[in-house]
């Protein structure tokens, strides 16, 4: 996992990520959507796929990248008691809320006369 979070530190992978969980892609269309050079796309797509997070396909010359979820379903499990401490705060934030009188339920100021 920690290489996962080693490789997903850099944005256009993470970037190439979000890309690629629309659907599969060809290299080409990653570098013309990147606005990198083809060989900084490869490099980055190289550390992708050795961490886990991506697998190629060949059609004849052309290769196919998809996304692959199993590495992110362990950094989410990691995360998981994080999420909670996070939910937890923003529930204890509504009944706060909650709690406070609406602007609606104040009576009119009145005007100076």
């Amino acid at each position: 996992m920690s290489e996962a979070f080693q490789v997903l530190a850099e944005p256009a992978r993470r970037q190439i990520l979000d890309l690629l969980r629309e659907r599969p892609r060809l290299v080409g269309e990653l570098t013309e959507r990147l606005g990198l050079p083809q060989p900084s796309t490869s490099k980055h797509l190289k550390a992708l796929r050795e961490a886990g997070l991506v697998r190629v396909g060949r059609d004849g010359t052309r290769r196919w990248y998809r996304l692959c979820p199993e590495p992110l379903r362990a950094i989410d499990r990691w995360l998981a008691p994080y999420r909670r401490m996070w939910e937890s705060s923003f529930a204890a934030l509504e009944r706060h809320l909650d709690s406070m009188p609406d602007d609606d339920d104040d009576p009119p100021a009145k005007e100076p006369t």
